[in-house]
Protein backbone atom coordinates (compact mmCIF):
# COMPACT_ATOMS: atom_id res chain seq x y z
CA UNK A 1 0.00 0.00 0.00
CA UNK A 2 1.28 3.46 -0.89
CA UNK A 3 2.10 5.81 1.96
CA UNK A 4 3.35 8.66 -0.23
CA UNK A 5 1.59 8.92 -3.56
CA UNK A 6 3.70 11.93 -4.61
CA UNK A 7 6.86 9.79 -4.79
CA UNK A 8 5.39 6.26 -4.90
CA UNK A 9 6.73 5.21 -1.50
CA UNK A 10 5.09 2.14 0.01
CA UNK A 11 4.50 1.16 3.62
CA UNK A 12 6.97 -1.69 3.06
CA UNK A 13 9.67 0.77 1.99
CA UNK A 14 9.06 2.97 5.05
CA UNK A 15 9.35 -0.09 7.29
CA UNK A 16 12.56 -1.18 5.56
CA UNK A 17 14.08 2.28 6.08
CA UNK A 18 12.97 2.15 9.72
CA UNK A 19 14.60 -1.26 10.15
CA UNK A 20 17.77 0.22 8.64
CA UNK A 21 17.76 2.91 11.33
CA UNK A 22 15.52 5.78 10.21
CA UNK A 23 13.26 6.64 13.14
CA UNK A 24 11.69 10.01 12.33
CA UNK A 25 9.66 11.28 9.36
CA UNK A 26 12.56 13.60 8.52
CA UNK A 27 14.98 10.67 8.36
CA UNK A 28 12.52 8.76 6.16
CA UNK A 29 12.30 11.85 3.93
CA UNK A 30 16.07 12.06 3.64
CA UNK A 31 16.30 8.52 2.25
CA UNK A 32 13.06 8.40 0.23
CA UNK A 33 11.73 11.97 -0.19
CA UNK A 34 8.39 10.80 1.26
CA UNK A 35 6.63 13.66 3.03
CA UNK A 36 8.53 16.42 1.26
CA UNK A 37 5.96 17.38 -1.38
CA UNK A 38 2.36 17.79 -0.23
CA UNK A 39 3.04 16.48 3.29
CA UNK A 40 -0.19 14.52 3.61
CA UNK A 41 1.70 11.30 4.36
CA UNK A 42 3.75 12.60 7.31
CA UNK A 43 1.19 11.52 9.93
CA UNK A 44 0.95 8.07 8.36
CA UNK A 45 4.74 7.77 8.45
CA UNK A 46 4.69 8.82 12.10
CA UNK A 47 2.12 6.11 12.77
CA UNK A 48 4.26 3.47 11.05
CA UNK A 49 7.35 4.51 12.99
CA UNK A 50 5.53 4.57 16.33
CA UNK A 51 6.89 6.14 19.47
CA UNK A 52 9.52 3.59 20.46
CA UNK A 53 13.21 4.08 20.97
CA UNK A 54 15.36 5.27 18.11
CA UNK A 55 18.03 2.70 17.32
CA UNK A 56 19.66 5.07 14.84
CA UNK A 57 20.13 7.76 17.48
CA UNK A 58 21.52 5.18 19.89
CA UNK A 59 24.04 4.01 17.28
CA UNK A 60 25.11 7.59 16.54
CA UNK A 61 25.64 8.23 20.25
CA UNK A 62 27.94 5.19 20.34
CA UNK A 63 29.90 6.51 17.36
CA UNK A 64 28.69 3.74 15.05
CA UNK A 65 27.24 4.05 11.52
CA UNK A 66 23.54 4.88 11.69
CA UNK A 67 22.44 3.23 8.44
CA UNK A 68 23.38 -0.08 6.92
CA UNK A 69 25.54 0.01 3.82
CA UNK A 70 22.58 -1.35 1.85
CA UNK A 71 20.31 1.48 3.03
CA UNK A 72 22.95 4.08 2.18
CA UNK A 73 23.41 2.61 -1.29
CA UNK A 74 19.63 2.52 -1.81
CA UNK A 75 19.34 6.15 -0.74
CA UNK A 76 22.12 7.11 -3.15
CA UNK A 77 20.37 5.33 -6.02
CA UNK A 78 17.10 7.07 -5.20
CA UNK A 79 18.77 10.48 -5.16
CA UNK A 80 20.43 9.79 -8.53
CA UNK A 81 17.14 8.61 -10.05
CA UNK A 82 15.35 11.72 -8.76
CA UNK A 83 18.05 13.97 -10.19
CA UNK A 84 17.75 12.32 -13.61
CA UNK A 85 13.96 12.64 -13.54
CA UNK A 86 14.13 16.30 -12.48
CA UNK A 87 16.66 17.03 -15.23
CA UNK A 88 14.39 15.40 -17.82
CA UNK A 89 11.42 17.48 -16.66
CA UNK A 90 13.50 20.67 -16.87
CA UNK A 91 14.71 19.78 -20.35
CA UNK A 92 11.12 19.16 -21.50
CA UNK A 93 10.05 22.53 -20.11
CA UNK A 94 12.87 24.31 -21.91
CA UNK A 95 12.04 22.51 -25.15
CA UNK A 96 8.38 23.52 -24.76
CA UNK A 97 9.33 27.15 -24.18
CA UNK A 98 11.54 27.13 -27.27
CA UNK A 99 8.71 25.71 -29.38
CA UNK A 100 6.31 28.35 -28.07
CA UNK A 101 8.70 31.20 -28.92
Amino acid sequence: MYVCSCFGITEKQVKEHAEAGACTPRQIASVSKAGTDCGSCVRRIQGILGRGSCPRRELLEQGMPALTAEAEADAGRQVAERQVAERQVAERRVAGLREAA
